[in-house]
């Protein structure tokens, strides 16, 4: 079977360009020309991946987007924007919506088509589990693939198929300094240059679900010019620290 995509795009002649290149190149592509049409396909078809423009007609693509994430039927489903809007802070605002990439207009079919193949082999990846040399627990960190969760401190944080990724990476390399290059190949399995952003977004995310305090972070270090360190205590210090993540995990249930 043929993998799903569904192009969500006002533009028609944009429209038809893209569809009929990935169509031509082994997809089955779903049209829609708004965000309430494409809400709809997506509910319809849940597709395998969404082609979101931000600059939609009824309901903008940052809108569409965060509905997406919030209804469990498509929740899970990638979700790649293409805009005319390429600065730093509306890829931020993409990403903080619920995006998995960003590739701004005008863009190369077959860059597009890369970052597509990228996003699906990461969603249908096998198991962890299966792989004898991955690292998967160390301290008070447990990775569950099958549910894409965290076990932190002995409680279960929901991630995203990105923040899986992400923290993945970084526990394979615990206590190492990991290059954005080398994060960039890994999670999202392509090199864009200097795509710097789109890490910080997705670290912040990380910091805010395992952080007591995530502007001041203990384990998701920034090594400045270097890239990022996962730093998991050990020994009495760590006793110290869960009751201080516990301690947050209590303001934030009182403050919700």
């Amino acid at each position: 079977m043929k993998p799903c995509i569904l192009l969500i795009e006002d533009d028609g002649d944009m429209r038809e360009l893209v569809a009929g290149h990935l169509e031509h190149s082994g997809f089955d592509v779903q049209r829609a020309e708004d965000g309430i049409k494409g809400q709809a396909l997506a509910l319809q078809y849940t597709p395998d991946l969404v082609l979101l423009d931000l600059m939609l007609p009824k309901v903008d693509g940052l809108t569409l987007c965060q509905r997406l994430r919030r209804d469990e039927r498509t929740s899970r489903i990638p979700v790649l924007m293409l805009t005319a809007l390429g600065s730093t802070k509306d890829k931020v605002s993409g990403f903080n919506s619920g995006a998995d990439d960003y590739l701004a207009k005008p863009f190369d079919l077959e860059e597009l088509l890369v970052r597509i193949k990228a996003l699906l082999r990461r969603s249908d990846r096998a198991p962890l589990s299966t792989k004898h040399n991955e690292i998967l627990s160390y301290g008070c960190l447990t990775l569950v693939p099958e549910r894409f969760e965290a076990i932190w401190f002995d409680e279960p944080v929901r991630l995203t198929h990105l923040e899986f990724e992400l923290l993945h990476c970084l526990l394979q390399r615990h206590g190492q300094t990991v290059a954005p290059s080398l994060i960039l190949k890994e999670v999202w399995g392509y090199e864009p240059d200097d795509d710097i952003e789109t890490i910080r977004v997705h670290v912040r995310h990380l910091r805010t679900k395992l952080e007591p305090d995530p502007r001041k972070p203990r384990f998701i270090k920034t090594v400045y010019g270097a890239g990022y360190c996962l730093e998991l205590p050990s020994g009495d210090n760590q006793e110290a620290l869960a009751q201080l993540v516990q301690q947050a995990r209590d303001n934030r249930r009182t403050a919700a």
